[in-house]
């Protein structure tokens, strides 16, 4: 295996050594996802949607029929972003979701995917296991359970 700190610092262009471990683990882990991101949203962009539309697409299909409310669909989300609200306004404006506010409880307002959603998700899968294989295949299965497993760990408050 190379020394993974040189990889890291060569692709940073960073000459000086990292002021810690904790500090190199940190850079490493924001260019990794910055570079699986970029290469996740370029293929998203001819589809017409952003990686975090994607999300909330693909938490809108696993919930099925019912769908969720604004809340339950931040809390899926894989990213936290400001203003889930305009969100969902761009994706109901593009005819990938709907919303209906609850006879019940006029403050809930559940939001489904529509067939169109369900149609370019299913568009999508594909390539999107294709992207990520390209991204991540060359790892061995053990590699990426250990990969998943660090992260969740680093997630994890002490």
């Amino acid at each position: 295996m190379s020394d993974m700190t040189s990889d890291l610092r060569a692709d940073i262009k960073q000459r000086r050594p990292f002021e810690s471990l904790e500090q190199e683990a940190h850079l490493n882990i924001e260019r990794t996802a910055a570079v699986l991101s970029h290469a996740f949203a370029e293929a998203l962009k001819g589809h017409g949607i952003t990686p975090t539309q994607y999300n909330v697409l693909r938490i809108l299909r696993g919930a099925g029929k019912d769908g969720l409310c604004r809340n339950e669909v931040r809390d899926r989300m894989v990213a936290q972003v400001p203003d889930v609200t305009r969100l969902l306004d761009r994706l109901e404006d593009a005819d990938l979701i709907e919303r209906e506010r609850s006879t019940e409880d006029r403050r809930q307002v559940g939001t489904r995917i529509t067939a169109k959603g369900l149609m370019l998700l299913g568009e999508l899968d594909g390539p999107v296991a294709d992207i990520h294989k390209r991204q991540l295949g060359h790892l061995s299965a053990a590699q990426l359970k250990t990969l998943a497993e660090l992260l969740s760990l680093a997630r994890q408050r002490p």
